[in-house]
């Protein structure tokens, strides 16, 4: 969910969706939000999805395993949600954000999830949480007012913590005081924070090699503020790129390419936009680094869209070339998305999690395989419903953050 208005491009009127959106289905500091119908009494799984539905869920192909209420994990709105596998034990863990605070579960018997613990905002509550991992480790950053910085936490203290746990960050990094996001890059330990105080809004870049001494390594200020971005040890069919450090970055008003092999001289590969652009909010690599799925947050609502995803060829990254706009059937606004093999797995708000199966990219290939709505009252273009996914866990289980229901626990 974007937040800032620091581009002179965004008119009057993106101002107002931007406080609206800010306080999600209550009402916010700034404009007054239409008050939100009850939402209906569902179970909590576990579910088949049987004549469309689970539990009271619209689904196709999912099978809902559980539904974990935000009150039981001690919170009131849901943000952004990670995975972490235990390198000891092979145990799965959801770490949800919540407005102030992470939550870990245990979802190694996805359907008898067990909530853990939180650690607590180091601030004050905020829409925006952010948590990504790396060497066992949590990192977690919030777009809060005051010194928040980065909590770092070291995730093998939950090994054998029992339930109901209230944890405390290992240290807190505070060379910057509130980001919207944190990217990391797991081969090569060095986290990207995004949209910080710092570095005019861009990539603050640190050495996490040491989970617990982070070290500041450098700024990219060039392309203004940064929304989010993905960061890669490069592998794809540019060879003049090869083995570098790339930074693909969702610039709010464009696309920016950046190599950050680096740290203390980034250089900007290219910058680019598409048709009918709205907000640029998250961007992601196809496993062979050879095509790119971006999302905008605002073109379903600016240019009456249905949910858009565009493909571009980056096979040269000095040189993008548009492929393709996918147009689902979905009025939703589409938020994050992720790739695994042939799947683009997208947090699409009030249409929940799509799963969409690929080809050949060099044309719109994109058909939706399967999806389950958690917010099957309404598919409006609202901030409202699913925000993250994370599909990586190897045992096939897919977790799903939601603004107003908590966490989703999911299989194919």
């Amino acid at each position: 969910m974007y937040k800032r208005v620091v581009s002179n491009w965004v008119p009057l009127v993106l101002v107002v969706a931007i406080t609206a959106c800010g306080g999600g289905s209550s009402s916010s500091g700034g404009a007054a939000v239409a008050p939100q119908p009850p939402p209906p009494v569902f179970g909590v799984g576990p579910a088949d999805c049987v004549g469309g539905t689970a539990d009271g869920f619209a689904c196709l192909g999912m099978r809902l395993r559980k539904h974990v209420t935000l009150a039981s994990m001690g919170g009131t709105r849901g943000s952004d949600i990670w995975g972490w596998t235990d390198s000891q034990d092979g145990k799965e863990y959801a770490l949800m954000g919540l407005s102030d605070a992470v939550s870990f579960v245990d979802i190694s018997d996805p359907e008898q999830p067990v909530v853990i613990g939180s650690m607590a905002t180091a601030t004050i509550a905020s829409s925006w949480r952010d948590i990504k991992v790396f060497a066992d480790h949590a990192f977690v950053v919030a777009d809060a007012v005051g010194a928040h910085g980065m909590q770092v936490f070291d995730l093998t203290r939950l090994r054998g913590a029992g339930t109901g746990g209230v944890f405390t960050p290992d240290i807190i990094y505070s060379d910057f005081a509130s980001a919207h996001n944190i990217v990391i890059n797991e081969s090569s330990g060095f986290a990207y924070i995004v949209g910080t105080d710092t570095c005019a809004g861009g990539l603050h870049m640190v050495d996490i090699s040491t989970p617990l001494n982070p070290m500041f390594a450098g700024c990219h200020d060039a392309d203004g503020d940064t929304h989010d971005a993905q960061c890669v040890t490069y592998a794809g069919p540019d060879t003049d790129h090869l083995g570098s450090e790339i930074c693909i970055d969702s610039n709010e008003d464009h696309v920016a390419i950046v190599d950050v092999s680096t740290k203390s001289s980034p250089v900007t590969l290219a910058t680019f936009t598409y048709p009918n652009l709205g907000f640029v909010h998250q961007n992601w690599l196809t496993e062979d680094h050879t095509f790119l799925f971006v999302g905008d947050e605002l073109d379903e609502t600016n240019s009456a869209t249905n949910t858009r995803t565009l493909g571009f060829d980056v096979s040269d990254l000095d040189s993008p070339q548009l492929v393709f706009e996918h147009v689902a059937n979905t009025t939703s606004i589409d938020h994050n998305l992720y790739v695994v093999g042939n799947r683009l797995y997208q947090a699409n708000y009030a249409a929940g999690l799509r799963v969409l199966t690929f080809g050949n990219l060099s044309s719109d290939t994109l058909v939706e395989e399967a999806f389950f709505d958690t917010r099957p009252e309404d598919n409006n273009a609202e901030f409202n419903g699913a925000w993250g996914v994370y599909p990586f866990f190897s045992s096939g289980v897919i977790v799903i953050s939601d603004i107003n229901r908590g966490l989703f626990i999911v299989s194919p």
